[in-house]
């Protein structure tokens, strides 16, 4: 019998530390090669971090909520074989993840194929409490891992599955309509004037950490509260504070009559080509920006800082960033060469990324390269605003709601369906004329769709 200690492995993205976010193990659990042993989320994403080897978890290193650097030590396991051979397994002695005998330690999200992952897990919630939820509900497990990360309670979504189970899309609809009405109750104010809950765990007693979550001071109840910045919202904050004082943002806006936008998708929708994919005006939306981008290939140009002296980078290919609000917060995937797909192709891309992005699976790969980004506003009922570039980037374009309102078509005030597309701008890169004339291909694109086939 020998006790190993898993240090945090560097997960590929180049970042020093991670938070402890959920074990999904305890003292005394048996463990099997590839079990998940715990979720760790980084600047750039959650991960589950595998087992390398079997054995019986000894102790849990770091508390949840911890942040914790690479290549300390986080949980001991006690195996009967010697398979992992270094007393400390998660890096290589090149600083590379560790292996275990035979059978890669994959990261969920980075690792290769065919690994399938047994994903142990302690409940988030009483186990009363969660049978009682799911009675008479028909959900796969992942299913209902989905809906407790959005939190959604199965028992209160519209089931379309053909046997009458609860789907993905089921529980990503419920869970984006209640958030649109996540505000409307207001809670009365406390008796208490402020409140700080602690953003990390007291030190613990020499040789071992009790994991527990951490609760606020007895007398801290109501008025404020004290949130960690970390995780994504770090990443997110700095790369926004790094874009705003770094490149003269612009913004340009223009009403749009989107009549004819919303036609083409309840035809999309209707068509059986489509069946199997969510359509959306988001999709017209992206056809348009790539469509216009390419007529101004300056908003899908960087600014980079050479050694040799400032240079402006213009690509002739779009990575289609689409901005995803996820319970994590603000993620920025992006479809790889947008440009080369059919519009079928491109719902397909544009449904994937929304789901994966929900269920905290985008992979810094997937964040990483994008060259111009949209914003959709208008799924939280805004109608413009003036968006912050994304670092690398010179352009965003932001879609409002799309609503009925008045329009005056041929000298007659009709009812139409109208919208507002607004970008900012990194004016180093754009000059006016170019940035109003991209927002005004976009806003014809979203007027007369069969522009598209030109």
């Amino acid at each position: 019998m020998s006790t190993q200690t898993f240090v945090l492995p560097d997960v590929g993205e180049g970042l020093t530390e991670a938070e402890i976010v959920q074990w999904r193990v305890g003292p005394g659990d048996p463990v099997a090669v590839n079990d998940v042993l715990v979720e760790i989320e980084t600047a750039k994403s959650l991960v589950e971090l595998p087992s390398p080897f079997a054995g019986t978890v000894g102790e849990l290193l770091a508390a949840e909520g911890d942040t914790v650097d690479v290549g300390a030590a986080i949980i001991t396991i006690a195996s009967e074989t010697d398979a992992a051979s270094p007393a400390t397994v998660g890096q290589s002695e090149h600083g590379e993840p560790a292996e275990a005998a035979g059978e890669g330690a994959v990261l969920v999200g980075y690792g290769t194929g065919g690994h399938v992952q047994s994903r142990r897990r302690k409940p988030a919630v009483p186990a009363e409490e969660r049978v009682a939820a799911s009675v008479g509900v028909i959900a796969k497990p992942p299913i209902r891992k989905l809906a407790r990360d959005l939190g959604v309670e199965l028992a209160a979504v519209t089931p379309s599955g053909p046997a009458g189970e609860v789907t993905r899309d089921d529980v990503v609809r419920h869970a984006s309509q209640a958030s649109v009405f996540r505000n409307i109750e207001t809670p009365e104010w406390g008796d208490v004037r402020e409140e700080t809950i602690p953003v990390s765990a007291p030190a613990p007693a020499p040789g071992r950490v009790t994991v527990a979550p951490s609760t606020p001071a007895p007398d801290a109840a109501g008025r404020e509260e004290t949130i960690a910045v970390k995780g994504v919202r770090k990443a997110t904050s700095s790369a926004m504070v790094q874009s705003a004082y770094s490149a003269p943002h612009v913004s340009v806006w223009t009403d749009v009559d989107a009549s004819r936008t919303m036609e083409l998708v309840k035809r999309l929708k209707a068509s059986p080509d489509f069946a199997d994919i969510k359509v959306s005006p988001l999709l017209i939306m992206a056809r348009a920006v790539i469509w216009a981008a390419r007529r101004t290939p300056m908003v899908n140009a960087a600014w980079v800082d050479a050694e040799g002296g400032a240079q402006i980078r213009v690509r002739r290919y779009v990575n289609l960033g689409i901005a995803a609000a996820t319970p994590r917060g603000l993620l920025v995937p992006n479809i790889k060469d947008a440009q080369d797909l059919s519009m079928r192709d491109l719902a397909r891309a544009l449904e994937k990324l929304t789901l994966t992005a929900r269920e905290g699976k985008t992979t810094p790969a997937d964040q990483h390269g994008g060259t111009i980004t949209i914003t959709n506003i208008g799924v939280f009922g805004m109608d413009a605003g003036t968006p912050i570039i994304n670092p690398g980037e010179a352009g965003i374009v932001a879609l409002g709601t799309i609503r009925q309102k008045p329009w005056v078509v041929d000298g007659e005030v009709r009812p139409r369906w109208v919208t507002t597309v607004a970008g900012s701008f990194d004016h180093r890169v754009v000059d006016g004329d170019g940035m109003s004339r991209f927002i005004a291909d976009v806003a014809s694109i979203l007027e007369e769709p069969a522009l598209l086939l030109d």
